[in-house]
């Protein structure tokens, strides 16, 4: 029997989970603010829910994947929520960057109905989750998990199990934090070998070639020295999760001094260039502020980057 799965929030990032699911076969219902953005979806098969409650009746669970704690609160528990459309043994699956005692909370409102949750966050970007290729980073019950484990490994790979709810949120949160880190430190770099009368291009591929590489400086370094910066995640989203590492180091004892530093600079930056601007030009204050772009000829103007 083929499982239904609803998938509430397609744009840049779930649009192409969505579209997993239906090249695996999957029965795939659809909703979105913004119906535009579902009319791919729909062309290749996907129906259409006029609300997130139409997406969860008679589905085997339903997907999230939004920009907000608050957007996911509204889309589960909301009028016309999620929890009002699924049947008692359907499962709720947020795949967003949330905040772990929000998905506790919603998750105690599932189970209140006999609807169990998974938080699967994903991590890599939206090229790879084009691929199927994207990291899946899963918590909570290990038998739901097992259940909906064809699901999961048909929208990304690997699927790494976390542990208990709360675990992917924390981890994924982590892992924004030091890509955001990392960008500040790639530009920090760029602009030393700039200063140094090095060719940018060589500098880029010298770091790539070093103990100093990261992910970050191999994909979006190239974005900075482009000069689109679009790397497909705004200022507003990189300053809500820079938030939520605050929010975890207040609440675990840990001093995230760098982390801190780092968020201070990206609450400049968007108070700069607004919340709708690509993330990556958090790296422009220091161009701005040395009048000297960072610039290098023969690199992409996008990656369809997304965290």
């Amino acid at each position: 029997m083929v499982r239904t799965y609803g998938f509430i929030g397609v744009g840049n990032l779930g649009v192409h989970l969505a579209g997993n699911l239906l090249r695996a076969g999957f029965a795939v219902r659809v909703h979105d603010l913004n119906c535009d953005a579902a009319a791919g979806l729909t062309a290749a098969g996907a129906r259409w829910a006029e609300s997130p409650r139409a997406a969860g009746e008679g589905a085997d669970g339903v997907i999230t994947c939004l920009p907000s704690p608050a957007a996911v609160a509204a889309a589960v528990a909301g009028k016309d929520g999620v929890l009002d459309g699924l049947a008692r043994g359907g499962v709720w699956i947020d795949m967003s960057t949330n905040d772990a005692d929000e998905v506790k909370r919603l998750a105690g409102l599932a189970a209140s109905r006999e609807i169990g949750c998974l938080e699967a966050p994903v991590t890599g970007g939206v090229h790879k989750a084009a691929a199927a290729a994207i990291t899946v980073l899963v918590g909570g019950d290990r038998a739901l998990h097992d259940a909906h484990l064809p699901a999961l490994q048909a929208m990304g790979t690997p699927v790494l199990y976390m542990g208990p709810l709360g675990s992917a949120s924390v981890i994924k949160v982590i892992t924004n934090m030091l890509a955001f880190i990392h960008l500040i430190a790639a530009g920090e770099a760029m602009m030393l070998a700039k200063k140094g009368g090095v060719d940018l291009a060589q500098a880029f591929a010298a770091i790539k070639a070093s103990s100093g590489n990261s992910f970050v400086h191999e994909t979006e370094s190239q974005l900075v020295l482009s000069g689109s910066y679009n790397v497909g995640f705004t200022m507003d989203l990189a300053c809500k999760d820079l938030g939520l590492a605050a929010r975890l180091g207040h609440q675990f004892g840990v001093p995230l001094e760098l982390a801190g530093l780092v968020e201070q600079m990206f609450i400049r930056a968007r108070a700069q260039y607004g919340g709708g601007a690509w993330s990556t030009q958090a790296v422009k204050l220091l161009e701005d502020a040395l009048s000297t772009p960072l610039r290098a000829p023969g690199f992409p103007q996008t990656l369809e980057m997304d965290r």
